[in-house]
């Protein structure tokens, strides 16, 4: 089946059975049972053990709500590919397909900057120390929001006028095709690439600068195994869950039905799941120096740096 999205035409499909739909409705179940408890207790222990008294844990609580976003919207997916129907009406598909949107590119951009954060804490653990702060972190937050916002709102209008009074919406199987969309896509596409190069720059710097230190400075380094693991972790996260997705919005082609676009939207929705162990890692240096106040600075290291996580 091929649902073209187009500015004039109300959008109708007849959905025939397939092992792909199931599949679909598989995975969206598994997602929705794995990654919505795993974000919601994320959060509660970022909100509770941590606040927004880090910067780090300032982006990681956007990142766990980026996430819940996503994770409240797959009832609805789980729902179509079982049953093959959308019964809710246009606004709720605009509202569900806008939120997966909204969560690859703003997880995107959390992630990246959390990578970031770690890099310059590591490099500059003294001079980074003005720029790293908590009131910092929210209004990069905050800009993020926004932009996102932004972008999403004519993608909001452009989807709704398509689909209300539409009887048969196969909302998840929508392919947007229009000029516009096609605009989006590729400027996406280009942006979250350039986002994957500056994780890949972060990673290989903080692998180099662990490498640089003395043993004595690195064993105090709560674990450095953590440390690169975080790294790994976004890394990882681009290259299964996004990168995929992000090279077929290059080559997408309008005459396509998009099928493999679909199942790479399927596989992309799964990186709430593993977004947790960017918690886990970073919390668990955490709660082991919670604590411990460096005095010396000439002693301050990446230990005191995530510390401040």
């Amino acid at each position: 089946m091929c649902s073209n999205l187009t500015n004039s035409s109300c959008i109708t499909a007849d959905l025939a059975h397939s092992d792909r739909y199931l599949a679909s409705a598989v995975v969206y179940g598994l997602v929705l049972t794995v990654g919505l408890p795993l974000n919601t207790l994320s959060l509660w222990i970022l909100l509770r053990t941590h606040g927004f008294r880090s910067p780090c844990a300032v982006l990681m609580v956007n990142l766990a709500v980026s996430d819940l976003l996503l994770a409240l919207s797959l009832p609805l997916r789980v729902y179509f590919y079982a049953t093959l129907r959308w019964p809710f009406g246009a606004a709720t598909c605009t509202a569900a397909l806008i939120m997966f949107r909204v969560n690859i590119r703003t997880s995107c951009i959390f992630i990246t900057l959390i990578s970031v954060d770690r890099m310059v804490a590591l490099v500059f653990p003294l001079r980074s120390r003005s720029l790293r702060t908590s009131g910092c972190a929210l209004k990069c937050c905050a800009v993020v929001w926004i932009l996102i916002t932004t972008i999403c709102i004519p993608e909001i209008t452009r989807l709704y006028d398509a689909l209300k009074g539409c009887p048969n919406i196969p909302c998840f199987e929508i392919q947007a095709v229009s000029r516009g969309s096609r605009v989006v896509s590729l400027s996406q596409a280009i942006f979250l690439l350039v986002l994957l190069l500056v994780n890949i720059v972060s990673t290989v710097v903080v692998v180099l600068v662990l490498k640089k230190r003395p043993s004595t400075e690195a064993a105090k380094v709560n674990n450095k195994m953590n440390v690169i693991l975080i790294f790994v972790v976004n890394m990882l996260v681009f290259i299964i869950f996004f990168l995929p997705f992000t090279l077929t919005l290059l080559t997408y082609n309008e005459k396509d039905c998009g099928e493999t676009l679909l199942v790479l939207v399927c596989l992309a929705s799964v990186n709430c799941c593993l977004d947790p162990l960017i918690y886990y890692f970073s919390l668990d240096s955490f709660w082991q120096d919670k604590d411990k106040r460096q005095t010396d600075v000439g002693t301050y290291s990446l230990s005191r740096s995530m510390e401040r996580f």
